[in-house]
């Protein structure tokens, strides 16, 4: 029985190893064939790939049904609509009358452009005079119309702003006008990461590698995602999440085969051979990770919330791009430099340390907390749910373009709107009412009015209009406070469970609007978080048992990954919701946290905790294989894997950090909780308290039931794993 459950183990560590070797010893072949790949992603994402953009439609909830109730009787969505803004800074901007005017009629000219309402009527118009506004309506979401759209109307608008009339634009307008490529967050992270790993090789060759086989990995992902975006309709923050993991997981997983291979070299390998054995070992691990990495993003599908679903897939294509390259390109590559990998040095090359790290400070380290193992334990956790305290009293919304930078052109218009007519303009309800047939609708419609207008919290409602086919009638209802104020929040909740229910008289009423969708949103993620937990928590703990065969270890590695999770939900929490230094990364002013973004930060934190706990780990049960000794094992498994999982860690920190720079707001907070998360993960809970947990399980970390042995299947891949254990 031993002997079969070699053999094959030993045959699926051998197909690891053949392509290593293979991809070493024809380099060229494996790099043309990356370099078609990469070349037909883009062309085909050029030609057939699609557009992004965001759709916080739930057609389940009462905004969902109400927007479907709209749509079938001719009235026309938030997204198709926007509106143009003009404001003056002193006088009043009837006094540029001819000059608006003709902007508007030039606006309604443009193609794609159904509409334009007058910007000068009374309604459109603020008290004070100094603002007034143009509801357009397009074809098409703007977002998808290109570029061309934004600069016509631009075109369109320059008579008023020739007359000193200032012109900005708000909603979906305003966001596709801010949209611009900006590689400013990856031109950082890259050089970032560059110089990093200069100084951890001290190799330009070394250092270059991680970072080539990362760019290509990342520009093929995002052309097979955009060439997807042509059939899916994928989140605007959908590319740039996609670049941030891809990045990242591309470069640590290029370093750890790296490193291994420069060993081997230095242990008299040819390089092809070590090439191969190199991804029979780190590549197996790199393969473990990704697994679980795919894994954790994937189970955002179980949401049931597309838009949710489709950012995991997102990140999900690059991951596994970045994990196949690892595996096949980074291979040819390195066969192709061999013993010339540390040829151009900026510095001595230093040899890693030996297979057992006895004689490292690292080693020493494990030694230290061998020694005294409950107070490091007792310490990490500590810091850590201090960190983890402010995560308590998180409070999710939807970041509007009140929180964009200043000056640009949807902040503009948001504050001049504000200004001029009242905060609650910017986050209005659509009220529907369906009447039952014996209903009479002027009584109806009355008596739906005087309820709206008398709402505690309702600054204005339009009297009730028949949609275009007379099937329906609508309101507008503004409320008295901002889209992100919780009184808001409160006044949707009475409109609907208070206000409408009697005076409806058999009636069927919606509140709908982009703003109700966006609290409905809200509160579908906020209820399915639990579930997403235990998904993933539960999927991750299988493949950790399957391929360390420690039910213990899996229970510790799930539960250490969601400390270390709650400490990076407080840090966010704490930096933009209660503002302790928002104002530092670009954000003068408290923010909600996203509503969705625990949710995705949760996949992917707890994914790439996962990297570094499957590292670590396969060099520790090696050692175990070998010695049979806890402590020892432990000990020398931390020693070899220290430097190259800080090294790797930092990388990831600096290439998430670098999307701090990027003006969308919810990319700065998935940026510093992600770059917190892996920061807190590979020194407190990889560092500190995972090693302290293992001493103190002992031989436990190894306990095994019989029974589940026997179940299990053998996925052991490693050769030096099977020396190791005959």
């Amino acid at each position: 029985m031993a002997e079969r459950v070699g053999t094959t183990t030993n045959r699926g560590a051998g197909a690891l190893e053949r392509t290593g070797r293979r991809c070493a010893a024809h380099p060229w072949r494996v790099v043309v064939v990356w370099l078609l790949v990469l070349a037909g992603a883009t062309v085909a994402n050029a030609l057939a790939g699609g557009i992004y953009s965001d759709d916080f439609t739930l057609p389940g909830s009462e905004s969902g049904r109400g927007s479907t109730v709209l749509t079938e009787n001719g009235v026309v969505g938030g997204a198709t609509t926007a509106r143009v803004v003009f404001t003056v800074d002193t006088g009043s901007v009837g006094t540029s009358e001819a000059a608006i005017e003709q902007s508007a009629a030039a606006v309604r000219a443009v193609p794609h452009v159904v509409s334009v309402s007058d910007p000068l009527s009374p309604a459109t118009t603020s008290p004070d005079g100094r603002t007034a506004f143009a509801t357009a309506q397009f074809d098409d979401k703007p977002a998808n119309l290109g570029e061309d759209l934004v600069d016509n109307i631009d075109n369109a608008t320059n008579p008023a702003r020739a007359a000193g009339v200032g012109v900005d634009y708000a909603g979906t307008l305003g966001e596709a006008a801010a949209h611009a490529g900006d590689l400013r967050s990856e031109l950082i992270g890259i050089v970032v990461a560059l110089l990093v790993l200069l100084v951890a090789f001290g190799s330009v060759l070394a250092a270059g590698l991680p970072v080539l086989t990362s760019i290509i990995g990342v520009i093929t992902g995002l052309g097979l995602l955009g060439l997807l975006a042509g059939w899916v309709t994928f989140a605007t923050a959908s590319p740039t999440l996609a670049i941030m993991i891809g990045l990242g997981v591309g470069i640590d997983y290029a370093l750890f085969l790296t490193t291994r291979f420069r060993q081997r070299l230095l242990d008299g390998e040819d390089p092809v051979t070590a090439a191969g054995r190199t991804v029979a070992t780190s590549g197996r691990s790199i393969l473990i990770a990704a697994t679980t990495v795919v894994i954790a993003l994937m189970g955002l599908f179980a949401v049931g919330v597309a838009f949710i679903g489709k950012l995991g897939l997102a990140a999900a294509i690059t991951v596994v791009v970045a994990a196949t390259a690892a595996t096949t390109l980074v291979p040819a590559l390195l066969g192709l430099v061999g013993r010339r990998i540390d040829r151009w040095h900026v510095r001595r090359p230093v040899a890693e340390q030996s297979a057992d790290g006895s004689e490292s400070a690292w080693h020493r380290y494990a030694v230290r907390i061998d020694r005294h193992p409950w107070w490091y334990l007792c310490g990490g956790v500590l810091v850590a749910g201090v960190l983890a305290i402010p995560a308590f009293s998180m409070q999710l919304g939807h970041i509007d373009q009140g929180a964009d930078p200043g000056g640009s052109t949807t902040r503009l218009a948001y504050d001049a709107l504000g200004a001029g007519f009242g905060p609650g303009v910017n986050g209005q309800f659509t009220v529907v009412v369906v009447p039952a047939g014996t209903v009479s609708r002027d009584t109806l419609a009355a008596s739906v009015q005087q309820a709206l207008v008398t709402t505690p919290g309702v600054a204005s409602a339009t009297p009730l209009t028949a949609s275009p086919d007379g099937a329906v009638l609508l309101s507008t209802v503004t409320p008295t406070t901002g889209p992100q104020d919780a009184a808001t929040d409160e006044l949707l909740t009475r409109l609907r469970t208070q206000t409408l229910p009697p005076v409806l008289a058999g009636s069927t009423s919606y509140v709908t609007g982009m703003t109700a969708g966006q609290l409905d949103f809200r509160d579908v993620v906020a209820a399915k978080l639990p579930l997403i937990i235990g998904v993933v928590v539960a999927a991750a703990f299988v493949l950790l048992l399957l391929s360390f065969r420690s039910p213990v270890l899996a229970l510790k590695a799930a539960v250490l990954n969601l400390l270390s999770i709650a400490a990076s939900y407080g840090v966010i929490v704490a930096v933009f919701q209660w503002d302790w230094l928002g104002s530092v990364f670009g954000v003068p002013e408290p923010v909600p946290i996203e509503s969705y973004v625990p949710m995705i930060m949760f996949a992917i934190v707890f994914g790439l905790s996962m990297d570094y706990e499957v590292f670590l780990l396969s060099r520790v049960h090696e050692a175990w294989l070998r010695t049979r000794d806890t402590h020892r094992s432990v000990a020398d498994g931390l020693a070899v894997t220290a430097r190259v999982i800080t090294s790797a860690a930092l990388i990831m920190i600096c290439v998430f950090f670098a999307f701090l720079t990027s003006p969308n707001v919810v990319i700065k907070i998935l940026a510093l909780g992600l770059g917190v998360s892996v920061l807190i993960d590979a020194t407190l809970i990889r560092l500190v308290i995972v090693p302290a947990a293992m001493f103190l399980l002992g031989k436990y970390s190894w306990w095994l039931p019989g029974w589940l042995d026997r179940t299990l299947p053998h996925l052991e891949p490693e050769p030096e794993l099977e020396a190791a254990r005959a």
